[in-house]
């Protein structure tokens, strides 16, 4: 398997001449390729039919190894390969019924209680296994939350490597500051700096190092946000495992997903599995009021601005990186991705709302940003249901997914319920420990420094 960039946008079929390609190993240490686009695979394996009718067999490992081995071949051994997806996903996945017709895929069952595991672990597990340079390798991250702590842990203590990790500054939960800022000592690998400004300045400072060739020369860099492929490949997984998980349970079922959305690489790999060949009807892009996707597949015109603040500060972008991704996928055919996709937004005020209805009338308890993806797939299949008039005979389910833990938004989910909630002992830790915060202005002199020195 070879990489391309998304920034040609051009391809045989269309007329073009097909980009430059790379490896893998290069598209993952470069990150961004260097003309500002995107990596993206040169093609999209399909699955046989009969191997997506085995997938209730499979475990979580076999999906895994199936879903991402055409894109590690022949750079990484078979071996070596089952290898890194047995000790990255060594936590479960599971799709547990919230009401009928609604299921949860509970993905904050790894080590930072978050979705961003399973590609952070996987990412640093293939890093490792590819890269054998001498001079050490700078892995350079921007968060509006939970990517920063899940990379930090997947490269801590990782041989050869840093981790600089930038936050905005009082933007970030309680909880997600401790579990950034756990590992900054002074002989560690991975540090995390809390900026003076948003998650976009943050993701603005670190594309700048990426385009400055005197860092590049001086630090051998690389990211591990979802604009690295490393990092959004292995999100496929899981949606092949709930797909494998709703057959069991539902078998037959029309499946419809909803991914609340802020970058949107999560979105992304669902899109690239269903081009693999996925049975998944379609999704839904579910947003808070950053809704610079939901606005473009209902105008046509993609208008990116500054983010605004909210209870759900994991998607609070307001220019998502990975949108370059899925204009690519859909050769800017904007019919085309409406065809598969509808958009949502949603309010604070929502949020709450739902999270305290859910729980006093279902037992579930929703952490912001899966509270936006529940309200998402009941608003699709209600509308659905509404507009497919001929096909209301059709057993259908919606899948949302569940990104967080509740426990890492605390301060939002208790007032809610007006009362504390249970803590889970990993990040009880975290937060009991000092917290050792580093502070920089959201300047390129600032990070710079922290790169070079």
């Amino acid at each position: 398997m070879r990489y391309v960039t998304t920034r040609s946008l051009l391809s045989p079929e269309r007329g073009g001449t097909p980009p430059a390609s790379v490896s893998l190993k290069t598209a993952m240490l470069e990150g961004l390729a260097p003309d500002g686009g995107l990596y993206v695979p040169e093609s999209i394996e399909l699955w046989r039919e009969a191997e997506i009718a085995r997938l209730p067999e499979r475990t979580l490992t076999e999906i895994a190894y199936r879903a991402l081995r055409p894109y590690t071949r022949p750079e990484l051994d078979a071996t070596i390969f089952e290898a890194v997806v047995a000790e990255a996903l060594n936590f479960p996945i599971p799709l547990v019924e919230v009401e009928p017709g609604i299921y949860a895929l509970e993905l904050f069952h790894g080590p930072t209680l978050a979705f961003k595991d399973v590609g952070a672990r996987t990412m640093a597990r293939l890093m490792a296994s590819l890269d054998s340079g001498d001079q050490p390798l700078t892995v350079l991250a921007a968060t509006s939350g939970d990517t920063g702590s899940a990379v930090a842990h997947a490269f801590h203590g990782v041989p050869h490597t840093r981790v600089v990790v930038l936050y905005p500054d009082g933007r970030v939960s309680p909880s997600q500051e401790a579990q950034l800022t756990m590992f900054n000592s002074e002989d560690g690998n991975v540090r995390a700096y809390a900026v003076d400004g948003s998650f976009d300045d943050c993701h603005r400072l670190t594309k700048e190092a990426f385009a400055n060739g005197d860092v590049r020369r001086e630090v051998r860099l690389t990211s591990a946000n979802s604009v690295n492929i490393g990092r959004l490949l292995p999100q496929m997984v899981y949606y092949f495992h709930a797909v494998a998980q709703a057959a069991k349970l539902r078998p037959g079922a029309e499946i419809h997903v909803c991914t609340p959305s802020g970058n949107f690489g999560n979105l992304t790999a669902g899109l690239i599995a269903k081009r693999a060949g996925l049975p998944i009807a379609h999704f839904v892009a579910a947003t808070n009021v950053n809704d610079v996707v939901p606005a473009y597949l209902e105008s046509g015109l993609f208008e990116p601005r500054a983010s605004v603040q909210t209870i759900a500060n994991a998607m609070d972008v307001g220019h998502p990186s990975n949108f370059e991704r899925m204009r690519w996928l859909y050769h800017d055919d904007l019919q085309a991705m409406r065809a598969d996709i509808d958009g949502c937004r949603r309010t604070d005020d929502e949020v709450r709302t739902t999270i305290r209805r859910v729980y006093e009338e279902r037992g579930y308890l929703l952490d912001p940003h899966s509270a936006i993806g529940y309200m998402g797939i009941k608003a699709h299949l209600n509308g659905w249901q509404a507009g497919q008039a001929g096909l209301r005979g059709k057993d259908r389910i919606g899948i949302f997914l569940a990104t967080a833990h509740p426990a890492k938004f605390s301060e939002v989910v208790e007032p809610v319920l007006g009362r504390p909630i249970e803590i889970p002992a990993a990040l009880a830790e975290a937060v009991a420990r000092p917290r050792h915060v580093l502070k920089i202005n959201a300047s390129f002199e600032a990070v710079r420094r922290t790169l070079t020195t």
